[in-house]
């Protein structure tokens, strides 16, 4: 019961001390952690044209819209002169 107690006290502790704080980088510092712990999907925190670029490359993919890994490569060497 001690431990619940203790931990209760904690969270009033640190809910007043976010409410009492003037300091947007406190704020961020705490959701930033919080979504942390969430475990939160590496989707959420890419921006909404990253989202739409990469659903649009899997649409071209599911089309067959597809290069060749060789041929990539083979213009990679060519632009870089790596051969």
């Amino acid at each position: 019961m001690k431990t619940i107690m203790n931990l209760q006290a904690k969270k009033l502790e640190l809910v007043q001390l976010i409410l009492n704080t003037e300091k947007p980088t406190v704020l961020a510092k705490v959701e930033a952690v919080f979504k942390k712990e969430k475990g939160a999907d590496w989707w959420d925190e890419i921006s909404e044209a990253e989202r739409n670029a990469i659903e649009e490359g899997l649409a071209e993919a599911d089309r067959g819209e597809l290069i060749p890994h060789e041929e990539v490569m083979k213009e990679v060497r060519a632009k870089y002169k790596l051969d």
